[in-house]
């Protein structure tokens, strides 16, 4: 009997061959779906108070909610899928997308668009589920530029949602929003389960039920420090207390998983030195790609008369930003060319000096809106550069069986970089002011200050991934079974 690790792929249920092709659309289509949540209520947070009849403390929650819940599903649900089938993990969390979308759009109270929002935030294990049934789908020379564009499709939703809700929270009744997302959700679902097949590799076991409430608390506790500890004080008792238990419960959580027989993360593989400094770069990663999307949609808005702010509206905020998403699906080919020739190491260094490049422009080019156009356009090639060539130095590492637990961690890695960046940018902004009429209003130094260290994020990013092993050192790196690791020739670093 073969074994089921190194079997052919699955087929469908009529038994077709899957189209390559319609797996690769599909799979982007629910990336960009899943990718709009983030920034669906982005035009609607300043009257979010009025609308629920609550508190900006409050109604702030709305969008917390959704990054506690991302953070607890993307490795629980990356783990499961390689236990019980990554379709059908991808399948329940487009269903949980399309729930909590419901929920919200039925909401005029602060409660159940909290719940909605959780349940929205609980799918976000869609891209690394897709990247990791790309590669148990895929032929081989087509899983480069195919993971590539997938890991676009992160930058290609929040780009291309932001104006599209801008649009229909100005022309329209605001739930219309989360019946929209409802209607793309059920659109992804449908065509996931026509067009994608279930894969054969998995892992089988026991899920590591206390493993992933030890990470969930971890994770829950350390983002609200981070999070919140601009609104609660970074010295107060509920910021330090919460920063503390996180610390201990990672300490807690990684001396269990080692002696786990079947671990939720397997922090062996994961120090891997390929495993290791791609996670790391991606938490630098994540940080300077989301000091760009605090920047530039301030400086857009606030008033002319300021000296640099542009006094354009949430719409122009979404279309200036908009052909970010675009530039980042364009690079996805390239990144991959480079990568099948050099190497994603050498893509993923190329992705961080091109961001860095984009954030020192924009020291200097600021003043008109085509400069923010130029500076979004020049980051967001960088990052659909090192998007692309992450999740192949991962697969290059680890074994097939744990690609979705792997892919899923390196996405979380990169939430804990935008995370932290929301707060070092917002003490850096509300420390860095100006007096405009009674008001205090971020100062040209302080929008300066954010774009210089996401520059430095971008080139310890760089510094990183130097770290990451060559081609022949990864291919001397035992990754598991040689089967698992010859089905990715492409992805070795």
């Amino acid at each position: 009997m073969s074994d089921p690790l190194t079997r052919p792929p699955e087929r469908g249920t009529s038994g077709r061959t899957p189209n390559p092709n319609a797996i690769v659309a599909v799979l982007a289509l629910a990336g960009i779906v899943v990718s709009l949540m983030q920034t669906l209520v982005i035009p609607i947070v300043p009257e979010l108070p009025g609308y629920l009849n609550a508190s900006a403390a409050d109604t702030a929650w709305a969008v917390t909610a959704t990054l506690l819940a991302a953070a607890v599903a993307t490795p629980v649900a990356g783990r499961l899928g390689d236990m019980f089938g990554k379709r059908r993990a991808l399948l329940v969390s487009l269903g949980l997308l399309i729930t909590g979308s419901v929920v919200c759009a039925l909401s005029d109270s602060l409660a159940p668009m909290i719940v909605g929002r959780v349940l929205q935030g609980l799918a976000a294990a869609v891209v690394p589920l897709g990247i990791s049934i790309m590669r148990d789908e895929l032929p081989a020379e087509r899983l480069a530029s195919s993971t590539a564009l997938m890991s676009a499709s992160l930058g290609v939703g929040g780009a291309l949602g932001l104006p599209a809700a801008a649009f229909i929270a100005d022309t329209f009744d605001w739930h219309l929003l989360f019946w929209t997302s409802a209607v793309a959700g059920a659109l992804g679902l449908a065509l996931v389960l026509a067009f994608v097949p279930e894969s054969r590799v998995r892992t089988g076991g026991r899920f590591d039920l206390t493993g992933a409430l030890g990470l969930s608390a971890a994770l829950v506790a350390g983002l609200l420090a981070i999070s919140k500890g601009g609104d609660w004080g970074w010295t107060s008792a509920t910021t330090l207390g919460l920063g503390a238990a996180a610390v201990l419960l990672l300490v807690a959580w990684g001396w269990y998983e080692l002696r786990a027989p079947q671990p939720l993360v397997d922090l062996r593989a994961t120090a891997r030195p390929q495993v290791l400094f791609t996670n790391l770069a991606s938490v630098a990663f994540g940080f300077s790609m989301f000091a760009m999307s605090l920047v530039l949609p301030q400086l857009l808005q606030l008033p002319e008369a300021t000296g640099y702010g542009l006094g354009r509206s949430m719409m122009t905020v979404g279309l200036v930003m908009a052909p970010q998403g675009l530039i980042m699906m364009a690079m996805a080919p390239l990144s991959a060319a480079i990568t099948k020739a050099k190497g994603p190491k050498i893509t993923l260094m190329a992705g961080a000096v091109i961001v860095a490049a984009g954030y020192s422009l924009n020291i200097v080019l600021m003043s008109e809106v085509w400069h923010l156009v130029l500076v979004s356009c020049v980051i967001g090639a960088g990052v659909g550069f090192a998007y692309g060539a992450m999740p192949a130095l991962i697969m290059g590492a680890v074994p097939a069986s744990q690609t979705g637990a792997a892919n899923s961690l390196n996405t979380l890695m990169r939430s804990i970089g935008t995370s932290t960046a929301s707060a070092i940018a917002g003490v850096i902004l509300a420390q860095m002011t100006m007096d405009f009429g009674g008001q205090a209003l971020p100062s040209e130094s302080g929008f300066k200050t954010v774009m210089a260290i996401g520059a430095g994020a971008a080139l310890l990013a760089l510094a990183i991934a130097a770290f990451i092993p060559g081609r022949k050192a990864a291919a001397a790196e035992p990754a598991g079974a040689g089967p698992e690791r010859a089905a990715v020739p492409a992805a070795r670093a």
